[in-house]
């Protein structure tokens, strides 16, 4: 292995001596912004759960595959969304547009088990249409999913992968016949580090060069995006 040498301006880290704190702090204020998913689980007697996760996103799309990061409470115990997928083996995944940023951040709230996070959050439960666990009317999307996999990373936290198995979208988000998605119809938020959240609505479009467009040195202006 080669001998590294920072740079004398570089500021470095040794993750194995930081604490679980600091490596979290350094994690989510590096990798952003980070999607949010709002996720909906059942319990086995029918009660809905909903809480937001930042350490979300999609892997592979064949087969379908979503990931969640999934920390248990001090304690150890599972929340409600490792719980509920763990007995019901459904979840779904609820896309947060900037019109229900502030009731997803309700369902952050640590209320007791058994509590309706979307009652509370004024969000409609609609049933699900191949999985018990509803979906939310007001978001611009949901996946329905079954559970592919869980890993277990460490004693503290879970990896859920979800299989998708139906999805659902507001009818101006989406382009059926060329299946693409506004992403200003969606107008996501996502999460960065603390409790700062930003919106998708700043843009530009960066085509992929072909390697001849490449080898010709077009601006980026000149590639044919795809």
């Amino acid at each position: 292995m080669m001998d590294a040498v920072a740079p004398p301006d570089a500021v470095t880290f040794d993750f194995r001596t930081l604490s679980a704190r600091d490596r979290y702090k350094l994690m989510i204020g590096t990798v952003v912004p980070r999607p949010i998913a709002l996720v909906t689980t059942v319990n086995p007697e029918g009660l809905i759960n909903a809480a937001p996760f930042s350490f979300f996103n999609c892997l592979s799309a064949d087969p379908p595959i979503l990931a969640l990061g999934v920390e248990n409470h001090p304690d150890m115990s599972f929340k409600d969304t490792a719980l509920n997928i763990r007995l019901t083996e459904v979840f779904t995944v609820n896309i947060v547009s900037h019109a229900i940023a502030e009731a997803m951040h309700v369902c952050a709230v640590p209320f007791g088990s058994g509590h309706d996070e979307l009652q509370a959050a004024g969000l409609t439960a609609m049933p699900g249409t191949l999985v018990a666990s509803p979906w939310i009317k007001e978001a611009p999307a949901a996946f329905e999913c079954r559970r592919h996999v869980t890993l277990e990373v460490g004693k503290s936290r879970q990896i859920i992968l979800g299989e998708i198995v139906f999805a659902h979208y507001h009818h101006d988000v989406i382009d059926v016949e060329r299946m693409r998605i506004d992403p200003a119809k969606l107008d996501t938020i996502a999460r960065l580090g603390g409790n700062t959240c930003s919106t998708i609505r700043d843009r530009f479009e960066m085509p992929t060069p072909t390697l001849a467009e490449f080898e010709a040195g077009l601006e980026p202006d000149k590639l044919q995006s795809s």
